[in-house]
């Protein structure tokens, strides 16, 4: 039970839909225009630096405070499964960003919801790996999608190789939940991303960049 409220209140937190709500601030909807999507990139793209960092910042931090709110309610009782927890929530969140009801569970592909997780769940050995990765394939190869990508991915990886090495303090079954729920996550995100993926496997995929002056290469 405690789970299934783990998600319901990271939903309400994820339905806080920054690019949309910044977007209509300005008398327009994000998502009918650029890629359609409300994220961090496409509020870049269409809106400028300002409603990138905002929104990056906002979706962020809704998770980070869904995941504090959950933590402050059940860790009392559940504090031998606070990392599985904790990314109940986070997917709460993601679920809710990605699949708001009041917009026609049409929303964003929870990258930076994502972040805000990776940052709350407590390791930063697993935030810093992330990060740097993301980081690391956006600066080299300019595409967000690949770098998102990646991220979910390095995520993944740690939180089983950190997992079977103890670093949680949880019993094997509740590790195995976390890594099928970790498993399900980084399974959505390239569902979220199959459009960029045809396209990074064509050639054709959008490069983004963070300065006006290398627009042209």
């Amino acid at each position: 039970m405690v789970r299934l409220a783990c998600i319901a209140v990271g939903y309400l937190f994820g339905l806080f839909q920054t690019s949309y709500l910044y977007g209509r601030m300005h008398g327009i909807d994000i998502r009918t225009q650029g890629s359609g999507n409300a994220g961090t990139t496409n509020a870049l793209r269409v809106l400028g630096k300002k409603a990138g960092a905002v929104t990056f910042i906002g979706d962020a931090l809704k998770c980070i405070l869904a995941i504090g709110l959950t933590r402050l309610l059940f860790s009392g009782d559940y504090g031998d499964i606070r990392p599985l927890l904790a990314v109940y929530t986070g997917a709460g969140v993601v679920l809710g960003h990605n699949f708001p009801f009041y917009l026609g569970f049409k929303g964003g592909k929870g990258i930076a919801a994502s972040g805000g997780m990776m940052l709350a769940f407590g390791d930063m050995r697993i935030f810093l790996v992330c990060l740097f990765v993301f980081i690391l394939a956006f600066s080299i190869t300019n595409y967000v999608s690949l770098g998102s990508l990646l991220l979910y991915a390095s995520f993944f990886v740690q939180i089983v190789f950190y997992g079977q090495k103890g670093a949680f303090g949880m019993a094997q079954p509740q590790l195995m939940e976390l890594y099928v729920l970790t498993g399900a996550l980084t399974l959505l995100a390239v569902w979220q991303h199959r459009a960029n993926i045809r396209r990074l496997v064509s050639g054709t995929e959008n490069r983004t960049y963070l300065f006006k002056k290398r627009q042209g290469n």
